[in-house]
């Protein structure tokens, strides 16, 4: 065999000691034996080889000569190495030399090879005892030194030919063992190293895939903590460094199949996912089912996503209750800085920064900016939000005029402070992408929006270093506020958008424009339409002054207005019917039967239909002229009931009135604890609007609807929560 070697690296001297050094070195090898058991032959056989390298170095005649052979070797055109060439009764012994020299790759290959026929030894012989402890102690050797220089796949691939060639030998299970504990100890570092390659390397890639799934599954889950080598702080770490080496779509696979092992944080990352997904490809189907996972969940634990989720899909009034109920005042505070009396624009602020710092970054195909207003613009987003007004019976209205262009842009809309909330570090690292700051603590320096100094902590910034809490959101519910939370989540199905998506969109963009010019433009965006469509200002004007209060038993369960500076319009005394020849027709008024409430621990679908059905009988009679029933918060919270008695007096002030048909076909318990429910329903739906005088304004035809209708429990009671389209 020719061993890949000199005799100064067997000896271990460099080539310019003398003799002396070389035969004290020789000494200390001699009397410095290998740890590990070997049998004598093979121990003599080193020491024979050991002398006989120290005899030609301290030889003057021969060694000079071998020194000019091996600098000739290094002017050749060809690469060529040293080589020792040994009688087959020495090759063991060379071969632990070698390892000794620093060279346990070339060793391990050497010796996998002489354990293969034709060239293994005999079974139970000496020399494959040594030649086994050999190779294994060279395949742990060699994978230290590839991890060394980071080659980590390599390193675990020589781990997984030696754990091999071992198991086929049958012998030192405490090497194998080592083996297997180095393999689990690397997991980490090659999938980081497999899922950074290009991604042409498709086969590699996929291999890094099936790893991190396999990491995941022996610590139980992201959450888990089952793996006593990689500790949970390590892992957060960890998964924060490899996720911009994952694809959107690699991304979506992995959390929706963590998601069904009942995992909280695959869950909330897979609706982040879908977000950034729909807001970059600009596909609203898809954040609706974000909004739609988010809702079957526990919705009060994430109010403010909520609300982002719902103003891009144009549904601004039931944003605007999301972020009362769920925002901190420090976040609220926050928002109001960035654009002071206007909802919309605080809005639409908190939105973009949670696009930017939560949403966006993180994939490794996906480069966009958190740009409503091209969002917004795009034709997709228009057609389809404008569709699910229709299919909901919003009403949907012309946008008003646009105004004279100024020459600069709103400054919240181009702020020059954009991106430069040095916050929120909670958040990001709950969606586990590069932290902007020492987990769970706030940034040194926040700035304020204006830029003139420091301001207070960032709002979304949580109190706890807990991976696994900071997974769960933006901050902690205090009790109160989560009992509270299930009345602000909307029935946002239920209720009209206030602001249509076309007027939306231009308020976006155009409001900006009377900015500095008194307060009568400022207005005047908002009032034109009503104006024109009532008669003028001053009969809009004294509605303000004159306008009636909501029935005293409803006033307790009416909310604030959620959107400020929508449209006006007038009470139903201010809009007198035309006088004609023809009297006027009143369609006849729907009745319903009283409410009976739902008092089962664990309803059935059949009586969670009955309950619905009492519901939608209820929300028809109202609809169409019917006064509000008393006792309607047996069926429902007080948001619902208030937005369902706001739909009423917004017809009542148009003089008109509804004719709903509405049949559930089939229902489904899609999501069910002992406190909430979430029902979808199959329904056949048609409605008309009918003026004063009996006139068809609008009408939609005979659909059929799919809803999911989510119903809490409060004390013995089911009630209506909220309503959402499904997806």
């Amino acid at each position: 065999m020719d061993l890949p070697i000199d005799h100064f690296r067997l000896l271990g001297v460099s080539p310019a000691a003398d003799a002396q050094t070389v035969l004290r070195t020789l000494q200390l090898r001699l009397d410095r034996p290998p740890a590990q058991t070997y049998t004598d032959e093979t121990l003599q056989a080193r020491a024979d080889l050991l002398r006989s390298s120290a005899e030609m170095l301290s030889d003057g005649n021969r060694r000079p000569a071998y020194e000019a052979a091996l600098t000739a070797l290094g002017t050749e055109g060809e690469s060529l190495m040293a080589a020792l060439e040994l009688p087959s009764s020495k090759e063991v012994a060379g071969l632990l030399l070698l390892l000794e020299a620093g060279q346990p790759l070339e060793c391990f290959n050497l010796a996998r090879r002489n354990l293969q026929p034709p060239q293994a030894p005999a079974l139970g012989s000496g020399r494959e005892a040594d030649l086994t402890q050999l190779a294994g102690q060279a395949c742990l050797a060699a994978a230290r030194d590839l991890e060394d220089r980071r080659h980590y796949q390599s390193a675990a691939q020589t781990l997984e030919d030696g754990l091999v060639l071992l198991q086929r030998m049958g012998q030192r299970p405490e090497l194998r063992e080592s083996m297997r504990q180095a393999l689990e100890q690397m997991a980490p570092y090659r999938v980081l190293d497999l899922l950074s390659r290009d991604a042409s390397a498709v086969k590699e890639r996929q291999q890094g895939l099936a790893l991190l799934e396999e990491l995941v599954q022996r610590r139980g889950g992201l959450e888990g903590e089952a793996d006593p080598s990689f500790s949970l702080t390590q892992f957060e770490a960890f998964f924060r460094q490899i996720r911009c080496f994952l694809t959107l779509q690699e991304q979506l696979d992995l959390f929706n199949r963590w998601s069904r092992q009942d995992s909280a944080a695959a869950e909330l990352l897979a609706t982040t996912a879908l977000a950034a997904s729909g807001f970059a490809q600009r596909k609203p189907d898809r954040i609706a089912e974000a909004r739609q996972r988010l809702l079957a969940g526990d919705p009060a634990q994430h109010q403010t996503m909520l609300a982002n989720l719902h103003l891009l899909l144009g549904d601004v009034g039931a944003a605007r209750t999301c972020f009362e109920a769920g925002a901190s005042p420090d976040l609220k505070a926050w928002a109001e800085r960035q654009s002071a009396e206007d909802p919309l624009g605080q809005l639409c602020a908190w939105c973009r920064e949670w696009l930017a710092r939560d949403v966006l970054p993180g994939y490794r195909d996906l480069e966009a900016e958190p740009d409503l207003e091209a969002y917004f613009n795009d034709r997709d987003v228009r057609t389809w939000v404008e569709r699910e007004d229709r299919r909901q019976g919003r009403s949907f209205m012309a946008p008003a005029a646009p105004a004279p262009p100024q020459a600069s842009p709103p400054e919240w809309l181009v702020s020059s402070t954009k991106g430069d909330f040095s916050g929120f570090t909670a958040w990001a690292q709950a969606t586990l992408h590069t932290p902007f700051g020492t987990p769970g603590t706030p940034d040194a320096n926040p700035h304020r929006s204006d830029g003139t100094g420091d301001s207070p902590a960032d709002p979304a910034t949580a109190s706890g270093d807990s991976w696994r809490w900071r997974f769960r959101g933006a901050g902690p519910a205090t009790p109160d506020l989560e009992e509270e939370s299930d009345a602000g989540e909307g029935d946002f199905d239920e209720v009209a958008l206030d602001w249509p998506l076309a007027r939306w969109r231009d308020q976006l963009t155009d409001r900006w424009r009377n900015r500095g010019q008194g307060g009568w433009n400022r207005v005047l965006p908002w009032v034109v339409p009503a104006v024109a469509g009532l008669g003028g200002l001053l009969l809009a004007t004294s509605w303000m002054g004159f306008r009636t209060k909501p029935p005293k038993a409803l006033a307790p369960a009416l909310p604030n207005p959620v959107v400020l500076g929508g449209p006006v319009q007038p009470p139903a005394s201010a809009v007198q019917p035309v006088a004609s020849g023809t009297p006027t027709v009143k369609s006849p008024t729907p009745t319903v039967a009283k409410p009976v409430p739902l008092n089962t621990d664990q309803p059935s679908e059949t009586e969670l239909r009955t309950l619905l059905d009492q519901w939608l009988a209820t929300k028809r009679s109202v609809l169409g002229g019917a006064s509000m029933p008393s006792d309607l918060e047996r069926l429902a919270r007080p948001d619902p009931i208030a937005r369902l008695a706001a739909e009423q007096k917004r017809d009542a002030a148009r003089g008109e009135h509804q004719q709903v048909d509405v049949g559930v076909k089939t229902v489904r318990i899609q999501n069910q604890s002992p406190s909430r429910i979430a029902l979808l329903a199959e329904m056949n739906y048609s409605d008309r609007r009918l003026s004063a005088d009996g006139k068809v304004v609008t009408r939609t035809p005979p659909t059929t609807l799919r809803n999911v209708y989510v119903f809490g429990r409060d004390g013995q009671t089911w009630r209506l929560v909220a309503t959402q389209p499904a997806p």
